[in-house]
């Protein structure tokens, strides 16, 4: 899978699920490794990633079999609260948080973050430059005014060089530090919501968000590398626009409406010589 050019998330993936067939049944017995797949008590979709996983091994051993089709059931997203997503960055300690906020404010996938170099981060114009994962299109993400300075003063405190990687570590040990941190947190509160927050559930928070200031459907596919619309059209379904989720401001001259303009609010109407905005909170 190397030499062919597959990435090393995707080979330490299929590495996993071969050795997890392995302990249960004999990877030389097709029939034998479907039984086990067919009988075992886990999802579609996880059944379909150990079939993938097996069908790039028979194809390496020259196994005649033909692969069973699991489609995962559908479920709707669910996205947390921006309060409960602040209060999970605020709890966590440095470089968790910012690796928090990265994916809050971005999108990008945790391998994505990690991908990161201190090159790819233009902080005068507030935009990081991430080597998309998944074969996806290019992408920029902006970022907010607090999280440039937490960036500029995390990247002079470690004396980063620009060919550095921004962080250490590994995008799976970023998961297991997001879940210890949120467990914790959750017990300390009594608030058993919080552990069903998962790290990707920021992912989708951003994905969310940034359809309900854009209404860009094509936008958003682009910054969350969808190979297809149809994937993305899911996070206009998460949209209540019922609902009474806005922060409103007034305007009266060219300089309060460039503020509001620049800290994302939408022009709405104007009203005896006021010009009102609003904004999702």
């Amino acid at each position: 899978m190397q030499n062919n050019g597959t990435s090393h998330y995707t080979i330490k993936n299929t590495d996993k699920a071969l050795s997890y067939l392995a302990r249960h049944s004999n990877l030389q017995d097709p029939e034998d490794v479907k039984n086990f797949i067919a009988r075992h008590n886990v999802s579609q979709g996880y059944k379909g990633i150990l079939c993938f996983a097996y069908n790039r091994y028979t194809k390496y051993a020259q196994i005649k079999w033909t692969m069973p089709k699991y489609r995962e059931n559908a479920r709707q997203i669910k996205i947390p609260t921006k309060e409960k997503v602040e209060m999970l960055i605020a709890k966590a300690k440095s470089p968790l948080s910012i690796k928090l906020q990265i994916s809050m404010e971005t999108g990008f996938r945790p391998v994505e973050i990690y991908g990161l170099k201190t090159k790819d981060i233009d902080l005068e114009k507030r935009l990081l430059y991430p080597t998309t994962a998944k074969n996806g299109a290019p992408k920029i993400g902006r970022i907010s005014l607090n999280l440039k300075d937490i960036l500029a003063e995390y990247i002079n405190k470690h004396q980063l060089q620009p060919n550095d990687k921004l962080f250490n570590g590994t995008p799976e040990a970023y998961g297991n530090d997001y879940r210890e941190m949120r467990n914790h947190l959750a017990d300390k509160l009594h608030d058993p919501t919080i552990k069903t927050i998962r790290l990707y559930d920021l992912r989708h928070y951003y994905a969310t968000m940034e359809y309900a200031k854009t209404r860009d459907i094509l936008h958003v596919k682009q910054q969350m590398g969808h190979k297809k619309i149809e994937t993305t059209l899911i996070y206009t379904q998460l949209l209540n626009l019922n609902e009474d989720e806005w922060t409103c401001k007034t305007a009266t001259n060219i300089k309060e409406d460039q503020e509001l303009l620049e800290a994302g609010f939408e022009y709405i109407t104007e009203r005896d010589g006021l010009k009102l905005y609003r904004k999702r909170k």
